[in-house]
């Protein structure tokens, strides 16, 4: 019975790594359309929000990788 606990702690993990790489996926897609929302603001609303438009130019810059949320991660 050992080897079925192991197999299925393998599973355990096999699911928790999908889980991880489907959310990451989800999160660089997040903020591809949130920086190419950013891009298409007016200047008035980014002043409004309290961005300019070199800060949107910055965020643009970012690879979809590069996410300010994830704590260095």
């Amino acid at each position: 019975m050992k080897g079925h606990h192991e197999i299925h702690g393998t599973e355990k993990h096999s699911v928790h790594l999908i889980s991880d790489l489907l959310h990451k996926f989800s999160r660089w897609y997040e903020l591809h359309r949130e920086r190419e929302m950013l891009a298409s603001m007016s200047d008035e609303a980014l002043k409004d929000i309290g961005l300019s438009r070199a800060d949107v130019a910055h965020e643009a810059e970012l690879h979809f990788w590069q996410d300010p949320m994830s704590n260095g991660k």
